[in-house]
């Protein structure tokens, strides 16, 4: 598989963790800048390059089991998550204690859900008798420079529109959890 292919497969993939950082980066747009997003950047990135790895490994066995599933699984992490954010861009100004949603469980809720196609794309490389190593590397470091993006862009939404780019940010954590479900229906 060429170089240009494997770019562009990782790019797809990294799509929902850009657009899950959009809506993390507006709710943490008041808070310390950095150690968030590299939180993310290097939870993303490693979820995405493990699970791909994952998949490869599981060949047909795995990943035939919980296929039936795994829409769901994804769309309930991103709608707890996204109403969560919801709920608090709904809150006073004042209510500034937050989770931080890079950080504990909610992160390792997110990179699970923003990296269970991975776990596909590592089964067809298995099915194809591809080796995975270097695109699961690809894989991995374009979603980090892709969720570095999306931080960056959300904290400016937040910083043009403030507490309504967190709640917008929820619906479209929700909006592509409904995306998932409705391509694997």
């Amino acid at each position: 598989m060429s170089l240009i292919t494997i770019f562009f497969l990782a790019v797809a993939l990294g799509i929902d963790a850009f657009s899950v950082a959009i809506g993390i980066g507006a709710g943490n747009h008041k808070k310390p800048w950095w150690p968030p997003v590299l939180r993310l950047c290097l939870a993303f990135g490693f979820f995405q390059f493990m699970m791909a790895i994952l998949g490869w490994l599981a060949g047909s066995t795995v990943v035939e089991m919980i296929e039936a599933f795994d829409h769901w699984i994804a769309f309930g992490l991103l709608a707890v998550i996204g109403g969560k954010m919801i709920w608090e861009g709904f809150e006073k100004e004042e209510s500034e204690e937050k989770a931080d949603q890079t950080k504990g469980l909610p992160l390792l809720l997110l990179s699970i859900a923003t990296s269970i196609d991975s776990l596909a794309v590592g089964f067809s490389f298995s099915v194809l008798k591809t080796p995975i190593l270097f695109p699961a590397v690809i894989i991995g470091i374009v979603c980090f420079f892709m969720t570095a993006v999306g931080m960056i862009f959300g904290k400016a939404l937040a910083k043009l529109f403030g507490k309504k780019v967190e709640i917008f940010g929820g619906i479209v954590l929700i909006a592509i959890g409904v995306k998932i479900l409705v391509e694997h229906m």
